[in-house]
This record gives structure tokens, C-alpha cells and sequence, in this order.
């Protein structure tokens, strides 16, 4: 009887405790394509600017059917995961380093701070100079969105460790490999998660600002930038759902592997 009792209280709290309340999400995406759609229908097709759903709908049919969509999408995510993957890389290196070295830390931690100060943004004449306007400037353009969240949450992830619990690893006679392994890491972890879910999201939302700022060629980026100049709002439109989706898709992915990752190490805890 407890146990349904826990049951129910984790599903009121979740939002699942009856078939509706995993919908409610749907609700206002619904409101809003009607909405989309009653004014398309009374006030959009008098000057083209407001579309209609089924032009949008029909421009997603012909993109697919072409390839453009999959063309134009796995550009966009090969730059934004290689960017996403350098940034992720050096940003737990540096992260780790700034938090371990007091040496690297007075040396290289006030620079630091000054650049994560300077919008993103303001590097791309810089590395429009440095790097051209092709792929390599768009790829470094993101490794930057993705360095300065993993480095912040890594270095205050591990600063954050608790004095107890490595007292309690001095006290076992852990060598440093264990104490890192054992202690520092599965309590820093949450924290270097977090900026790894932020580079995820940041470098996805700088690939878009990359292709439409940088050199056009294929991405979703180029597809806003081609239905702007052609004034074709249904391609608009469509580009902007695209981007939302994948957006949500990659938030979602993110946070099933943060979930389904804590849940491996907590079983691992338990079975020790």
C-alpha cells in the first residue's frame, strides 16, 4: 500500500499520474497552429507575409522529398557536433586544470574571465581573418560556444567537492587516482554535466548564427537566409520549425544520457 502510495505522489509530481498529463505539453503548440491558422486564413493571404500551415506543410513535403532538408540539416549538425566535440574537449581539460593548479589558475584564470566576458559574436570579424569564411571559421565559431560553459561548470564542479568527503579518502589511504576516480569525480559530475548540456545547446544556437552571418553554403541557417532573399515566407517558417525540432531533439538526447548515465552509477554504487 505505501509503495502505490509512492507511486502516486512521484506521478502527481511528473505530471503522469493519468493519461493526460503527459499531453498537457501538447496544448499550447496546438493553440498556437490554430491561431496560426485562423489568421493565415483571414488576414495572411492578403499580402503574403503570414502564411499559411498548409504552405508551410507543402514546403516541408518538397524539401524532403528533394533532399534539401537532409542535406541542408547534416551540415548543419556535422559542424555543430565537430565544433561541439573540440569545445567540449579543451573545456574539461581547462576546466580541470584551473581547478587543480593554483599556479594554472593565477596564470591563466583572470584572462579567462575577461574573454568569457566578450560576446561570441564579437570574435567572428577576428576569426573571419584568422580562419577565412568557410567551414574551419564556422567550425572554431562554435568550438568557442562550446568552450566556456564546460570550462565554468568543470572548474566550480570540482572546487565544489566537499572537504569531508576527501578527508574520508585521505583517511582510507586512496592514491590520487582513486581520490579523482571514487570521490572527486562522481561529486563534480552533476556540475560537468550541466556544461556539457549548455555547449550542446550553445553551439547548436551559434551554428545557426555562423551560417547566417559567415559564408552561405549548405545548413538550415542558409535555408533562412535563401527564403529571406527570395521572400518566401513559407520557407521561412520552415526553416524555423526545422530548428526548433532538432533543437528539442538534441535537449532531449542530452538529457536521456544524463539520466540513463546516473542511473548506470548509481547501480554500480549499490552493487559495490
Amino acid at each position: 500500500m505505501a509503495h502505490t502510495s509512492l507511486e502516486l505522489e512521484a506521478g502527481r509530481a511528473l505530471g503522469t499520474d493519468r493519461p493526460s498529463g503527459r499531453w498537457r505539453g501538447w496544448a499550447l503548440p496546438i493553440a498556437a497552429l490554430v491561431a496560426w491558422w485562423y489568421v493565415s486564413r483571414n488576414a495572411g493571404g492578403t499580402h503574403g507575409i503570414l502564411v499559411s500551415p498548409a504552405q508551410v506543410w507543402h514546403t516541408a513535403i518538397g524539401q524532403a522529398e528533394s533532399g534539401a532538408l537532409w542535406r541542408a540539416l547534416s551540415a548543419s549538425l556535422a559542424r555543430e557536433l565537430t565544433g561541439f566535440a573540440i569545445g567540449t574537449t579543451a573545456g574539461l581539460a581547462l576546466g580541470a586544470l584551473l581547478s587543480v593548479s593554483k599556479l594554472a589558475d593565477r596564470a591563466i584564470g583572470p584572462s579567462f574571465n575577461t574573454f568569457k566576458q566578450v560576446s561570441l559574436f564579437a570574435w567572428i570579424p577576428l576569426i573571419s581573418v584568422w580562419f577565412g569564411l568557410g567551414d574551419v571559421a564556422k567550425v572554431v565559431f562554435l568550438s568557442l560556444a562550446a568552450l566556456v560553459p564546460v570550462v565554468v561548470h568543470t572548474s566550480d564542479g570540482i572546487r565544489a567537492v566537499p572537504p569531508a568527503l576527501l578527508e574520508v579518502a585521505r583517511v582510507f589511504r586512496y592514491s590520487k587516482w582513486q581520490t579523482v576516480t571514487h570521490v572527486v569525480l562522481p561529486a563534480a559530475l552533476p556540475s560537468v554535466f550541466t556544461g556539457i548540456y549548455l555547449a550542446l545547446i550553445y553551439s547548436w544556437l551559434a551554428t545557426l548564427g555562423a551560417e547566417y552571418l559567415l559564408v552561405a553554403g549548405s545548413g538550415i541557417g542558409n535555408t533562412l537566409v535563401d527564403g529571406s532573399e527570395q521572400f518566401r515566407m513559407d520557407l521561412v517558417v520552415f526553416g524555423v520549425i526545422v530548428i526548433g525540432v532538432t533543437g528539442w531533439a538534441l535537449n532531449a538526447l542530452a538529457r536521456a544520457i544524463q539520466r540513463r548515465w546516473f542511473t548506470h552509477a548509481h547501480h554500480a554504487r549499490q552493487t559495490q
